[in-house]
């Protein structure tokens, strides 16, 4: 990246927007950020007369913070001085701060509360390729602030041959090509399909362990259940071969890992032994480690993919891109000659995968994004300049969903209920749920539900301690659902001081109830600012527990199922058959129930189930449950028994 600093200073005060195209491990996620400090980007003060500062943006968390950590260590600086970061409910900054690393969907939050991004001298946004929501709202955002202030300079940063897409949205911005510090990279094909990926990438691993020459190796697989269960697999290897062939060491690397547990990958290990990171799609272009020489690349990650038509949102296992497949390629050669075996033939690389991966935009839920333009005070949604623009349907099942939620009104436009929604950092329901619980006089224990629904799963349950797990979840039971159960957990981790060792005990992640925690004092610090009350039911009243159900339903009407007569759940507009998750800890077919989520794997699933009762429906979402515009179905005729006995 050195050689290109002059051309990029030159650039930079010759434009307003500059594309850099480099390739992986060509350093400019490091250096171009310190640089731009270096030089004297941080100019100018804003209207308050603070100095502006540099942001640099970030896809995903995890490389959000790791980034961070590793520039304050380039430039001499503590971390959360000179050098911070900003990630959903963790803000590592101070008034030193003139580096500030953040995820795209921080800076849109702050763009919420300051339009003009008046903050900022320069924002890198880098990753740019990956393509995710929130970097193509910030994008089109951009483009709009460029055009009405003059303080504001843009870079864009793509690892991937997307540079000229991107060159032609900022209207012909220059380019900066950067060659990447890369080995030649031999690679190898399947010379035949195989029937199991994973099986495949356990030989594999075996294979290179046993007969190539040293260096760390990198497998790329597509999610957490999968990761763990290679590394015990690799782990039980390891013993076997640990004497004749020295040490074989798994690492997982996945986003939900605790991020003391993913720092070590980055630690080099002890000489005659070999590291083995398996690590989903976030190793592809967002995180470097070194001392890697052989890439096992499985072919596939881990995709969200929406259903406008039946309105679910699901992570599916794709085939990747023939630009992913580069990107982990090139992983392998950043020390030395490396080697990438691919577990798939030739013939499918070259026929089977398609060229880029779809942008986000293009298979997500846009209820939230929507919601996000509108607080922005953008009225016209569907011609924003999106760089890619998302299918029609997909644009008016999130105007509908807000509609139905009370955030716009029957005219399209943004209402009170709206701007208070777009306030929380949280999915439109889980806002609307908050918002509406002191109706129900328990904003206090629906504030510990959001919370604990918006961090990693509080239950563990290891394979190995699989009976005494279920037994130490059974005492928090409670009979009507998970999301009681959920709070009667936290209730409990308070009661007991946060204590580790208890958590440890009862088969708690004791850091995502930290963090639950945490998240939650933010929460109620927005409460408190759009002045809704604190308020509790007495927990001694019979209502207490009816009251969090009531407002539960309040923000996922939408999402009810009902039982039929042969047990069988149906959801209640789209008519989808569903089974309830195995973790759930209803112990009984309640008619009614409310979901939080939709899995959908070989079978579909609702996670995350509590009893409701069908009037609080037909009361709290009269537009909704308007009987006479109702698909019909067994579910419409209970309800209407039911409105039948209530006009009674």
């Amino acid at each position: 990246m050195f050689k290109f600093l002059d051309d990029l200073e030159e650039k930079m005060k010759n434009n307003r927007v500059i594309v850099v195209e480099g390739e992986t491990g060509s350093g400019k996620t490091t250096q171009i950020p310190q640089f731009l400090v270096h030089a004297g980007f941080t100019q100018g003060y804003t209207k308050t007369g603070e100095k502006r500062i540099i942001a640099c943006t970030q896809p995903r968390r995890v490389a959000a913070m790791s980034i961070a950590e590793r520039v304050s260590a380039e430039m001499d600086v503590e971390l959360g001085a000179e050098v911070g970061y900003t990630i959903r409910f963790e803000d590592v900054t101070s008034d030193k701060t003139v580096l500030k690393f953040m995820t795209d969907g921080m800076l849109l939050r702050e763009a919420m509360t300051d339009p003009n991004l008046d903050r900022y001298s320069v924002i890198v946004l880098d990753e740019a390729h990956e393509r995710t929501l929130s970097t193509d709202i910030l994008m089109g955002l951009l483009k709009q602030v460029l055009e009405r202030c003059d303080h504001l300079k843009i870079v864009v940063m793509s690892a991937t041959l997307d540079a000229e897409k991107f060159q032609k949205y900022f209207d012909g911005a220059p380019l900066l090509r950067v060659p990447g510090r890369c080995f030649p990279v031999e690679i190898m094909y399947l010379p035949e399909p195989s029937k199991d990926y994973i099986d495949a990438a356990i030989r594999t691993v075996i294979q290179i362990h046993r007969y190539e020459g040293p260096g760390d190796i990198l497998l790329f697989l597509t999610g957490q259940q999968e990761i763990e269960q290679v590394c015990d697999a690799l782990s039980e290897e390891s013993e076997t071969m640990a004497e004749q062939y020295g040490e074989l060491i798994p690492m997982p690397l996945y986003s939900s890992l605790p991020s003391h547990q993913q720092v070590k990958v980055f630690r080099r290990t002890a000489e005659g032994t070999r590291k083995i990171v398996v690590s989903t799609n976030i190793s592809e272009t967002s995180l470097t480690i070194d001392g890697i020489v052989y890439v096992v690349d499985s072919g596939f990650s881990k995709e969200k993919v929406y259903n406008p038509r039946i309105r679910v949102e699901s992570l599916l296992v794709s085939p990747i891109s023939r630009a992913s497949a580069e990107q982990r390629a090139g992983r392998a050669g950043r020390t030395r000659p490396g080697k990438t075996f691919r577990l798939y033939t030739e013939k499918a690389y070259l026929n089977d995968l398609q060229q880029q991966t779809y942008p986000e935009i293009m298979r997500s839920n846009l209820s939230s994004t929507l919601l996000t333009l509108l607080k922005l005070g953008i009225q016209d949604v569907v011609h924003f300049d999106y760089m890619d623009p998302p299918a029609p349907e997909t644009l008016m099942r999130a105007l509908e969903q807000l509609h139905y939620l009370g955030a716009l009104n029957d005219e399209g436009e943004f209402t009170t209920m709206g701007h208070q929604m777009a306030e929380f950092p949280l999915e439109p329901q889980l806002a609307k749920m908050l918002i509406e619980s002191p109706r129900y006089n328990c904003s206090n224990e629906i504030l510990s539900i959001a919370a604990v629904l918006s961090v990693p799963m509080i239950f563990m349950r290891p394979k190995e301690a699989g009976k005494a797990a279920d037994a130490a979840k059974a005492q928090f039971n409670h009979t009507e659902g998970d999301h009681l159960t959920m709070l009667n957990a936290f209730h409990a981790f308070k009661q007991h001081n946060e204590d580790k060792d208890w958590c440890y005990e009862n088969f708690l992640q004791h850091r995502s109830l930290k963090s639950a925690n945490s998240v939650r004092n933010q929460l109620a610090r927005i409460m408190q600012r759009l002045s809704i009350p604190m308020v509790s039911t007495d927990f001694s009243s019979r209502d207490y527990y009816t009251n969090i159900r009531k407002a539960l339903a309040n923000g996922f009407f939408m999402q009810v199922a009902h039982s039929d007569r042969t047990g069988h759940y149906h959801t209640i507009r789209d008519q989808q058959v569903v089974i309830m998750h195995p973790s759930c800890c209803l112990n009984y077919k309640p008619e009614w129930v409310v979901y939080y989520e939709f899995v959908l794997t070989n079978t579909n699933y609702i996670r995350t189930c509590t009893a409701i009762n069908p009037e609080w429906l037909l009361e709290m979402a009269p537009h909704y449950y308007d009987l006479e515009n109702f698909p019909q179905s067994e579910a419409k005729r209970s309800l209407e028994r039911v409105q039948e006995t209530l006009s009674k």
